[in-house]
């Protein structure tokens, strides 16, 4: 298939309000040929593993990239200098940056407003939205940034607005549409950083301070601390948002995204945590043992793959660096491996580097 093809494919792929296991398996077969052909580093590791579009008859057999490659190595099945946009990741190692190219973003924004419509709008038009991270004009590397001004626009209210900019958090500006929005009787959203959130929930207990926003009121975080803000357990962290605004935790949801998938997964809110997480009929997950690659059963904890037909640029296969455990509806999410499994995953980047690089 050509490019052309494969973007008019996953298009129609999801719009279908749901998909078989069978559709799914076709369609990452198709794609699989499509980036054994097209990548070159990614190929070079298909073979040294005896994976090749004869062979491979189960989307579950389509070897999996380490996240930790993308910082290594430019994986992108067409020029990465004609890309219309180019995410990086926020974390460096050595001053490197992954990066995820995109010849288009229109599979990416499909992929995120349909779902974002599905599992946060939930059924409303638009919300008013206070947005709780800098916008892509400042941050154009940033795939949250885009994420969120997708949202925005496509979902907010005219009033809806970013209220963190190159000075920070603009408090003086927040404040006031909170207290309009809890004066009102029109849900309310704020989005952001997991670590944007902290902030702004010690400025209003410093002043004694605390919303209780309408009801149908959400709250979406996303991305961890990163060492941004004060490291807040689950528990401490949903209960504090929910004080704060007066939205109950199991109206809060995370989402759980990364720059190297163009996909994300949501929770149904954190009534209690780890929530189950699941994601769209585009995007499937296994839990691994990092150093075999073989999968796990139900309930065994180990480190989550992911399978992302709408990154079909990269790669769509990716061995991430998170600990999870599949359950039924989805998986639960433990925060990064550790131990045993810390290393089964650094023994798998060692193996896909040599292996890519010839």
């Amino acid at each position: 298939m050509t490019q052309a093809e494969i973007i008019e494919a996953l298009l129609a792929f999801i719009a279908l309000p749901e998909a078989t296991e069978a559709e799914f398996e076709a369609l990452a077969l198709k794609l699989f040929a499509y980036q054994f052909r097209n990548n070159e580093p990614y190929r070079r590791f298909a073979l040294q593993r005896g994976r090749t579009p004869l062979s491979v008859r189960r989307w579950r057999d389509i070897p999996p990239v380490p996240i930790t490659a993308f910082k290594d190595l430019t994986l992108s099945c067409s020029p990465p200098e004609a890309a219309e946009r180019v995410f990086m990741t926020s974390g460096t190692t050595q001053g490197i940056r992954g990066r995820s190219y995109h010849p288009t973003l229109a599979v990416y924004d499909r992929s995120m407003l349909v779902n974002f419509r599905r599992r946060f709008m939930k059924g409303r038009e638009r919300l008013g939205m206070g947005i709780l991270f800098p916008d892509e004009t400042e941050l154009p590397n940033s795939s949250l940034a885009h994420y969120l001004a997708l949202a925005r626009r496509e979902c907010g209210t005219p009033e809806s607005a970013v209220f963190i900019g190159a000075n920070g958090l603009d408090l003086d500006r927040l404040l006031p549409v909170l207290a309009q929005a809890e004066a009102g009787d029109e849900p309310y959203a704020l989005l952001g950083a997991s670590y944007s959130f902290v902030p702004l929930m010690d400025a209003l207990a410093a002043r004694g301070q605390r919303f209780a926003l309408p009801p149908g009121s959400l709250v979406l975080d996303t991305g961890g601390f990163k060492g941004q803000s004060r490291e807040l357990a689950p528990d401490e962290f949903y209960d504090g948002l929910s004080a704060a605004f007066g939205v109950q935790r199991s109206s809060c949801i995370n989402m759980y995204g990364m720059t190297e998938l163009s996909t994300q997964f949501y929770d149904d809110g954190n009534a209690a945590c780890p929530p189950v997480k699941s994601g769209p009929h585009w995007i499937r997950s296994r839990v691994v043992d990092p150093l075999t690659g073989a999968d796990l059963p139900e309930g065994a904890r180990g480190v989550l793959v992911h399978h992302d037909l709408a990154h079909f640029n990269c790669v769509s296969a990716i061995l991430t660096e998170d600990a999870g455990e599949i359950v039924p509806g989805g998986f639960r999410l433990f925060g990064r491996v550790d131990g045993a499994e810390s290393k089964g995953c650094s023994v798998a980047v060692a193996e896909f580097l040599a292996a890519a690089r010839g």
